[in-house]
């Protein structure tokens, strides 16, 4: 009984520890950092890049030729594709949220 709990918790604890793995690779972006973005776009209007066959999701690739523009006190650059505005991740240009 002693070797079956400690094997039980030895895998919850392996578990927790992947779900902390998997949280790391969440973005999040705080509300304050998401109204500072819709007001740049909203000033500094960007013109949408029609990419046929690009799914916008999140880590989803953006090429190189799509222009990604500096947000001031943003880790992330802002652009639109298909008429939606993202914010891609500029060392990995994956897309790391869909701005509604």
């Amino acid at each position: 009984m002693k070797h079956y709990l400690s094997s039980a918790t030895a895998a919850i604890i392996l578990m927790s520890g992947m779900g902390v793995a998997l949280a790391e690779n969440v973005v999040v972006v705080q509300p304050e950092q998401e109204t500072v973005i819709r007001e740049y776009v909203k000033k500094q209007p960007l013109a949408s890049v029609n990419l046929l066959g690009v799914e916008l999701k999140l880590g989803s690739p953006v090429p190189d030729t799509v222009e990604l523009r500096e947000v001031p006190n943003v880790k992330y650059r802002v652009a639109v594709i298909n008429d939606q505005t993202v914010l891609v991740d500029p060392e990995t240009h994956q897309i790391v949220e869909v701005l509604h």
